[in-house]
């Protein structure tokens, strides 16, 4: 699961010094965009001075991973009715790096004086397996692993654990027992909707006379 944090900070950066603040530890944070009103000459390039507040708003960034990445069209993306005021960019985005770039757009500018920011986010296609190797909880094949299991545990020789390399040996030797037992004794199951952990031969047999009776009555 993924997040987007869409951020309002006033002019008193509250919102931002409680991020700082309360080191908000979020995973998967994707992109984190709003109104930080913070100009910087860093993301305006007509407005020539550098606010502190720039430091704290790239240390949260950073704790979330989080990049401001290269604008395709650097315009302002507050437009002022005042004309005594310059328009300037206080609306950003920042992003993972491998979304290398987005740009503003005021043409889509919203009925308030913020333009839209856009990024290009790719879905990659990604192949869903439609098989699973499994053993049946309480069928024959788990029964037969579980004691063929406990057998070849019960041989191996932990009479002389003196050092962690042959704790080492040992715990391999597990491991590969464990796993050519596994393979011995794993079957291929198609993934279905009812594919639980629960559901077994019998929830088929009772599903199929369910199937049965509703063409029957048909």
């Amino acid at each position: 699961m993924y997040f987007i944090l869409n951020i309002y900070s006033g002019d008193q950066q509250n919102t931002l010094k409680y991020l700082k603040n309360t080191e908000v530890n979020l995973n998967n944070v994707l992109i984190m965009t709003g109104d930080f009103n913070i100009r910087d000459s860093d993301w305006n390039l007509l407005y020539p001075c550098y606010l502190t507040y720039s430091d704290t708003l790239r240390k949260v960034a950073d704790s979330l991973n989080l990049e401001l990445l290269t604008l395709i069209n650097p315009v302002p993306t507050w437009y002022v009715d005042n004309p005594q005021d310059s328009n300037s960019a206080i609306n950003l985005i920042f992003l993972h790096a491998e979304f290398n770039n987005h740009q503003i757009s005021p043409k889509l500018q919203s009925p308030s004086n913020h333009a839209s920011l856009l990024v290009s986010i790719i879905i990659e296609e990604k192949i869903v397996q439609g098989r699973k190797k499994t053993i049946v909880k309480n069928n024959k094949e788990e029964k037969e692993f579980v004691n063929e299991l406990r057998i070849k545990i019960s041989d191996i020789n932990m009479t002389n654990i003196l050092d962690n390399n042959i704790l080492e040996h040992i715990a391999q030797e597990f491991a590969i027992i464990a796993e050519n037992l596994w393979n011995k004794y794993f079957k291929l199951a198609n993934i279905t909707k009812y594919f639980k952990a629960w559901w077994d031969k019998e929830c088929n047999r009772d599903l199929a006379i369910y199937h049965t009776s509703i063409r029957k009555r048909d």
